[in-house]
């Protein structure tokens, strides 16, 4: 794992100050407010649609030009369609993006899936706060394909970790409606293993319920 990188006193302090803010707004139900020094105002958005509404997304694409080019690319082909939120985690995440979890037949294989290729891993100064949009990846930092999450409560421990590459500008509400789906529970089984409660619905923390997403690029 690689060490924090060092940031500048005036990035520090925009930093704590973002971070800061964002809590007030997790507190309060009300959105996020992009973190100006890295979003770009130009360039491609991504609207995520669900039943419980639709989360839209801006880039960084100075901080991580690879992944959001790919996520773009990805989204535009149709890749993410019929995907659903497969993990979700209150208090940390809501992971999609396997293109395996189009089929409720193969729930043995969610969080397995890729679109065939992997990503050199972009690690920046973006902070892991409330709204910011990541790569998921395997332990290997260059392993990143087409999963992503929504951070929902601030995980600075995966700074500079994971990639950053986005941030929700609105419809924040949504990921937290999405997050607190019932979902199956993982218990400790045989030779201390973590087993799924409920093998049937899927693996560790996928909700009971399908909740599909549809990514639309708006140029």
């Amino acid at each position: 794992m690689s060490a924090v990188r060092q940031m500048t006193k005036s990035r520090w302090i925009g930093a704590i100050t973002a971070n800061l803010l964002a809590l007030v707004v997790a507190c309060s139900g009300k959105e996020v407010q992009p973190v100006a020094e890295f979003s770009s105002e130009s360039g491609p958005k991504a609207i995520i649609k669900t039943k419980f509404g639709d989360i839209h997304v801006r880039f960084y694409p100075d901080q991580a030009p690879k992944h959001v080019e790919n996520f773009v690319n990805l989204a535009k082909s149709g890749f993410y369609n019929g995907t659903i939120f497969h993990r979700v985690i209150p208090g940390f995440m809501i992971q999609g993006g396997d293109p395996n979890t189009k089929s409720p037949l193969r729930k043995d294989t969610y969080g397995q899936g890729g679109p065939g290729y992997t990503l050199k891993a972009e690690f920046n100064d973006i902070p892991h706060k409330r709204g910011v949009v990541s790569m998921a990846r395997a332990q290997d930092p260059n392993t990143a394909g087409s999963q992503f999450f929504i951070v929902v409560e601030h995980s600075q421990f995966l700074d500079s970790k994971y990639t950053a590459f986005g941030e929700v500008t609105k419809g924040i509400g949504v990921a937290d409606k999405i997050v607190n789906q019932p979902k199956v529970q993982c218990v400790n089984g045989a030779k201390d293993e973590i087993v799924a409660t409920q093998a049937d619905k899927g693996p560790c923390d996928n909700p009971i319920d399908r909740v599909e997403m549809t990514v639309t690029i708006v140029e």
